[in-house]
């Protein structure tokens, strides 16, 4: 891997510029593959209302060291060329970004896999914290049985997705 970016911030962040910035004065790049995670409007779990606010929480230092780690094993797996990953805290509204996963490649597949490798360990191993707002309740969001599964789905597999 030539490059790793890694940002926890409060401030929204341009797909596009982020975008620029990897492929900049690099020809090998055969694929870049993002995901752009948003805050979605959308009834709770806990209630029937419409979800008002998101408040993100993270641990300074383990949280940039986790998504380090999870990059480096990414890296390990595929032929990778640059990683950038973005994840805003504090207080988000329905539509606002959240998260960004960036990853150039020779290949696209080893693109698409790093990429979706990343996402689903960020969502289980790093250290955030999400409160839910409604216009009754808030409440702090648990881990799902869906992100759980696709991280033990990793494991049987070394690099086919």
């Amino acid at each position: 891997m030539r490059s790793l970016k890694i940002a926890i911030q409060q401030e929204d962040f341009s797909l596009e510029q982020e975008c620029r910035e990897l492929r900049a004065e690099h020809k090998d790049i055969g694929a870049l593959v993002t995901f752009t995670g948003l805050v979605r409007e959308m009834e709770t779990s806990e209630d029937k209302n419409k979800l008002s606010s998101l408040f993100l929480e993270h641990y300074p230092g383990m949280t940039e060291k986790r998504l380090e780690d999870i990059a480096q094993e990414a890296d390990q797996r595929w032929s990778l060329l640059d990683i950038c990953i973005i994840h805003r805290i504090g207080a988000l509204k329905p539509a606002d970004q959240i998260v960004l996963v960036a990853v150039s490649s020779m290949h696209r597949q080893d693109a698409f896999n790093a990429c979706a490798f990343i996402m689903d360990f960020l969502k289980t191993s790093a250290p955030f914290w999400k409160k839910t707002s409604t216009a009754d309740s808030q409440y702090w969001v648990e881990a799902r049985e869906s992100d759980a599964k696709a991280v033990e789905d990793w494991a049987e597999t070394s690099d086919k997705r």
